[in-house]
């Protein structure tokens, strides 16, 4: 929204100047059909802001208030074969989903080095996923997963899908050892099974 407001300020401008100074007329007419689609421009990105707000979860539903869930996408993209894959992400963010849960994924720095060779920040991990940008977070190179993933499942009051079982962080997270908190999973024959 930047841009557009920046354009239809230089040309508020340019209309302004052109009305004061009558050699200018020609930077007027400029200044209406700029300012014009300035305000289409601006008018597309808040109308593209307010369909994203209310765009709805992977299950259908506008319903905020469902239990959330924090998904140890590091963890969690390991389990079919070993091999790291965003397939096991996906499948456990869609059984969730059904289940009447929304999803968030906390992936360590490196996820993207594991998956493709190179980094790769929140935006295309969410995009890959087909989650909104705000529920997918890649921790900062040095910080640890762990923690972050412990703090959003305490801020969000939300349980964590992973097979680690955090014991290094039970002081810092209590709720660690809470039975039902740590939501463990695995493929058996190809099918995804979750401990809920």
């Amino acid at each position: 929204m930047r841009v557009p407001s920046v354009l239809l300020g230089i040309s508020l401008i340019a209309i302004s100047l052109g009305g004061l100074v009558p050699e200018l007329d020609l930077v007027a007419i400029f200044g209406v059909v700029t300012a014009l689609g300035a305000f289409i421009m601006l008018l597309a990105a808040l109308l593209r802001f307010l369909l994203s707000s209310g765009r709805q979860d992977f299950n259908g539903a506008r319903d905020r208030s469902a239990p959330v869930v924090v998904l140890d996408g590091s963890n969690v993209m390991h389990w079919k074969d070993g091999a790291p894959d965003l397939q096991p992400v996906r499948e456990v963010i869609a059984d969730l989903a059904q289940r009447g849960f929304r999803a968030g994924v906390v992936f360590d720095a490196n996820a993207g080095y594991k998956l493709e060779g190179r980094y790769r920040h929140h935006q295309v991990l969410a995009r890959q996923l087909g989650l909104p940008r705000n529920r997918v977070m890649v921790v900062n190179k040095g910080e640890v997963a762990d923690e972050t993933i412990l703090r959003v499942a305490q801020d969000f009051g939300a349980r964590v899908v992973s097979n680690d079982r955090f014991r290094d962080w039970r002081d810092d997270f209590p709720q660690v050892a809470e039975p039902g908190f740590l939501i463990s999973g695995r493929y058996r024959q190809g099918a995804l099974q979750l401990d809920l």
